[in-house]
């Protein structure tokens, strides 16, 4: 007899495996940080400041939860996310808890103090101003995030590289700067930099994957 309590038993069981998953905050930041691109257990361990036993461990929990895959280069393993419906969930969970939780909203505005301020543009601004050569956009990601995706357009200069290449920047039109997202200083830094020499800059608080997701509203 079909017992269709039993199933979906089972079925909220298996949903549940992601949600028990994601229940750790450095979890949550690993998965951030692999939406810019394939890491090494090393890069991790350096950008999340966790020791290089525990993110192991940590990614061993995502990799059994089928959210990251792996494969070796040389003596390194790398390892990415297993599928990019994983940066829609991702960017879903982040956004709806910034909705929800009026305590992300007082930490970020917090985490970038009056740096909020600075001047940002939209998307759809940006998409505007580069088509007709007002603005230049500057990645400001390390290179291999710029190389593994970036929005179309973008010149690639690290954050860390940036001042030694100011000269480099042309100097009739405005520039933006973006990186890994609305909580990432990166940009924060780079704008920061520029309007102190005389270089009108603002900050896209977008990502590549918010690019990704309206790419076909703006063409």
């Amino acid at each position: 007899m079909f017992d269709e309590r039993q199933l979906k038993n089972q079925l909220y069981q298996e949903f549940s495996r992601i949600g028990k998953c994601v229940s750790s905050p450095k979890r949550l930041e690993i998965l951030d940080l692999l939406q810019q691109g394939p890491k090494s257990v090393e890069v991790l361990s350096k950008t999340t400041g966790m020791s290089i036993a525990n993110v192991s461990q940590h990614l061993q929990v995502l990799y059994g939860a089928r959210l990251v895959k792996f494969h070796k280069d040389g003596n390194y393993v790398i390892y990415q996310l297993a599928s990019l419906e994983i940066s829609f969930f991702l960017n879903s969970l982040l956004q709806l808890s910034e909705k929800q939780y009026v305590e992300v909203q007082q930490i970020k505005e917090e985490f970038l103090n009056n740096k909020i301020g600075l001047e940002g543009i939209s998307l759809l601004e940006l998409k505007e101003k580069m088509d007709s050569g007002q603005v230049v956009l500057l990645d400001v990601r390390p290179k291999e995030e710029y190389e593994a995706a970036h929005i179309p357009g973008a010149i690639s200069i690290p954050i860390e590289e940036l001042e030694e290449h100011l000269s480099s920047l042309p100097v009739n039109c405005d520039v933006v700067a973006y990186c890994r997202g609305p909580y990432c200083l990166m940009s924060v830094k780079a704008v920061e930099l520029l309007n102190s020499k005389g270089i009108h800059a603002m900050r896209l608080e977008e990502s590549v994957q918010d690019w990704r997701n309206i790419e076909g509203q703006l063409n």
